[in-house]
């Protein structure tokens, strides 16, 4: 007989699938930076999608200079607020945390998230900083930011969302002065990133629950001959007698979604100040109206509507050269059928 071989089902690179532990993603890493100290991502909620009319810019593209329609996600994002900065140092076990200075006035609504410290000496944490600072045992400094929830109406929440981004570009004393400007106080996403650039956008996706085989890994669906007692989206069988054990490279059920997941090099093509400008007739489905700032990304992301997007610079970037879009028409047709 002849040797039957083909690729497996499914991709192995996401195993195990379970559970992400947060809908708030984490970065384990950061763009290179130069020059003036700046934050280097920003977070928003993801409203739906829609698509817009812009000239071609792409070079050797066979509609180049001419008018193509391109699907965009919207991302509401109202300011940010910073709360603390934390500064890390590196051991033989890699970075850990080192000391933090909070501000001194936070919104009342952080107390929702954590428990806040009545009484606290700012000055005295930023004595340790500044020491730890000159002793050469900072490599890296991180502010902790919360969003404001409450300023959405898409989003039924008050509790604010709690992250670091880092502090990039400049020496450390540089990096200290620019947090010692921003602690407490709000910023944009246009502070952080600019029309054109391209950025990395990651989020929790949309969960699934318990799914079989067939769904969860792509494999075949069994003939009718194959199947005994109709069970025909079960595997075939576990694996060989030896070793004495099933692997993990089985496909089998189990949870479905609900993974953090990351786009890379996703361009942004507007950030707009009034969310009337494209919020269509109607609102957008699941989520109502944009009364806030926005971000219109090219392409589809990662999660439902309502779910915390967080967004960086790109750290792969490559080739990819940042043109100003020419946006001409944003559609704020009804997608209700109105």
């Amino acid at each position: 007989m002849p040797k039957i071989n083909r690729p497996r089902r499914g991709s192995l690179a996401y195993s195990p699938r379970k559970r992400a532990k947060s809908p708030v993603p984490r970065y384990h890493s950061w763009p290179e930076c130069d020059g003036a100290p700046m934050l280097l991502g920003f977070a928003g909620y993801k409203v739906g999608m829609t698509h817009l009319i812009m000239v071609d810019d792409h070079k050797h593209s066979p509609t180049e200079g001419k008018d193509i329609m391109v699907p965009v996600t919207v991302v509401e994002c109202p300011p940010m607020k910073v709360a603390a900065i934390r500064a890390y140092t590196k051991d033989t076990y890699g970075k850990r945390a080192l000391t933090e200075v909070w501000a001194e006035k936070v919104d009342d609504a952080l107390r929702r998230r954590l428990t806040l410290p009545k009484s606290y000496d700012a000055a005295a944490a930023w004595a340790r900083l500044e020491e730890a600072i000159a002793q050469g045992l900072v490599v890296e400094l991180q502010a902790v930011v919360y969003t404001q929830p409450e300023q959405i109406t898409g989003v039924p929440k008050k509790v604010p969302d709690l992250m670091e981004i880092c502090i990039g570009g400049g020496s450390i004393e540089e990096k200290l002065a620019f947090a010692r400007s921003i602690l407490g106080s709000e910023f944009n996403f246009s502070d952080c990133m600019q029309i054109g650039a391209f950025a990395d956008v990651t989020a929790i996706t949309t969960g699934k629950g318990t799914q079989g085989p067939v769904k969860r890994w792509g494999i075949q669906v069994r003939k009718r001959k194959h199947s005994r007692g109709g069970k025909k989206r079960h595997i075939g069988n576990l694996g060989p007698w030896t070793p004495h054990h099933v692997r993990w490279q089985v496909p089998q059920m189990g949870q479905m979604g609900y993974q953090q997941r990351t786009d890379f090099n996703k361009r942004i093509l507007k950030i707009g100040e009034d969310g009337a400008e494209i919020t269509p007739e109607g609102g957008f489905i699941n989520y109502g109206v944009v009364r806030n700032p926005y971000v219109l990304i090219k392409g589809s992301i990662p999660g439902p509507s309502k779910r915390l997007v967080r967004i960086r610079p790109a750290v792969r970037k490559g080739d990819h050269i940042e043109r100003q879009p020419a946006i001409e028409f944003v559609s704020t047709v009804s997608q209700q059928g109105c």
